[in-house]
């Protein structure tokens, strides 16, 4: 076995063994030198792989990630559109609540920006609102969809986990669930049923990119008039 494959071993061995020390016991008990026993090593094979605590954490978020991705049901041509986006993201808030101690280090302050599972999983919710769009189910533009869809979810697990178990609703998931549906998709497809120029250029917007006759420079200027009338609303 070469010194990579060890490597590669052994940091998923420091992962792990910083995972269960982060369920068992929560962040603060996340240190190198913890870590390093419960993973049968000493602490400068930590810092050699990860360059310090915050490295290890980002690591350990970076699972998260990545395992939450792997759970992922895509349906690349679902029934019901919003029976699909329901579905996503109460799948994405049931891994927060079964989850809370990775959901808060994932979400509660270290960055996720560098995160090539965080930008896949982003992608996969990109695709379902651009179904949506083309579709002619979205009220909202594209990008501001994917940012309430995923604000929502987050707002949802972190104020549950934040609030005293006796006192956890599971209305309050229900309702913002249902409060994302209304503020992101209208009731029927408003393509269909007259929904106006704006619905009209978002449908339209969401199928630009796979056409062949326009030339690029038209599909830019295109694209910008459609932005432009998909925002009237």
């Amino acid at each position: 076995m070469g010194s990579e494959s060890r490597d590669t071993d052994t940091r998923q061995r420091v992962v792990d063994a910083a995972m269960g020390l982060l369920e068992r016991e929560g962040r603060d008990a996340v240190t190198t030198r913890a870590v390093a026993v419960a993973a049968g090593l000493q602490p400068p094979a930590i810092y050699r792989l990860f360059g310090d605590k915050d490295g290890l954490l980002e690591a350990v978020a970076e699972h998260g990630f990545a395992t939450f991705l792997a759970g992922k049901r895509v349906d690349p041509d679902p029934e019901d559109l919003i029976e699909d986006l329901r579905g996503s993201w109460d799948l994405a808030v049931g891994f927060g609540l079964e989850n809370p101690a990775l959901y808060l280090l994932m979400y509660g302050g270290t960055s996720h920006s560098g995160s090539a599972a965080f930008r896949a999983g982003l992608e996969i919710l990109r695709g379902r609102v651009r179904r949506l769009a083309a579709g002619g189910w979205l009220r909202v533009g594209e990008d501001l969809a994917v940012d309430v869809i995923h604000a929502t979810a987050r707002g949802a697990v972190l104020t549950w986990l934040s609030a005293p178990e006796a006192d956890r609703d599971p209305a309050l998931l229900t309702t913002l669930r249902e409060a994302m549906v209304s503020a992101v998709t209208h009731e029927k497809p408003a393509v269909r049923t007259g929904g106006g120029p704006a619905a009209a250029a978002r449908a339209l917007r969401a199928g630009l990119p796979g056409q062949t006759i326009l030339s690029s420079a038209e599909q830019h200027l295109l694209g910008e008039w459609l932005d432009r009338l998909a925002d009237e609303e």
